[in-house]
């Protein structure tokens, strides 16, 4: 099933996807949604990100490619940071340009993991059952930002300007990761073109793992790592991340 939100009537609407349908739904996402008997095209909905997290969890160094290529060593345990929650962003939503002092800013194509019930120092074998789905993403980044103190790496500010947290456009409850390829195209133009399988730590472990840091609740957000071909957008940039099987997220920066 895949699972969207938009506006409708003004207010934030639950979809199920049917074709070239949204079917309309009433109710909690991640327990019992019921469908309204209202059907809507596809085309034309005002699209609004496909849950609301709580969350945004960003991992670094967690593709062999990009550590492979930069000189970094495996990680022994994900390496992670926190983004903003109001950072979140719908496809097709404009990422506003940031000011010029902060410097340049990245696309960062990745895959979404959203979480789908409590998850809190779980087992290995459980791990599976507390994802609810997956999304495209885009971890937007201002490059420049993050280095420019030498005493403090600025992760939480490079990472949490507003539509800095791109992901949808839906939620995919049946997408399997393990033979998927994620490509992103910047100006229509191929600059990533990764295998899901080349991560350090996939999404079920992800989950594992972090949940023995922290609580993780329903509708937060793991974005799972990026790999190679990151690079900065110039303002008016079309940046489209392309998930085989998932479907396409699109935004405009600037």
């Amino acid at each position: 099933m895949r699972w969207l939100r938009f506006t409708h009537h003004g207010r934030p609407t639950l979809g199920l996807l049917q074709g070239e349908q949204v079917q309309v739904h009433t109710g909690i996402l991640f327990e019992t949604p019921q469908a309204t008997g209202e059907m809507l095209p596809l085309a034309g909905l005002a699209w609004l990100p496909p849950c609301t997290p709580g969350k945004i969890i960003g991992l670094w160094n967690n593709l062999r490619a990009a550590a492979e290529k930069n000189g970094w060593a495996s990680p022994a345990e994900p390496l992670y940071f926190l983004k903003d929650p109001a950072s979140a962003a719908a496809h097709e939503q404009a990422i506003a340009a940031v000011a010029p002092d902060v410097g340049r800013v990245a696309y960062e194509g990745e895959l979404a993991v959203v979480v789908g019930r409590r998850a809190h120092r779980i087992a290995r074998q459980d791990a599976a059952a507390c994802i609810f789905g997956y999304a495209c993403a885009n971890d937007v980044t201002a490059i420049e930002l993050l280095w420019r103190d030498a005493s403090f790496p600025q992760w939480t500010r490079a990472k949490s300007f507003a539509g800095f947290g791109a992901f949808g456009p839906w939620i995919d409850t049946a997408f399997d990761p393990a033979t998927a390829t994620l490509r992103t195209l910047a100006g229509g133009r191929e600059r990533q073109n990764y295998a899901l399988a080349d991560m350090f730590f996939g999404p079920e472990e992800l989950v594992w793992r972090l949940s023995q840091d922290m609580t993780l609740e329903p509708g937060d957000v793991i974005l799972c790592g990026t790999s190679l071909g990151v690079l900065p957008m110039k303002p008016g940039t079309a940046v489209e991340v392309v998930i085989d099987g998932l479907g396409t997220l699109r935004n405009v920066y600037g």
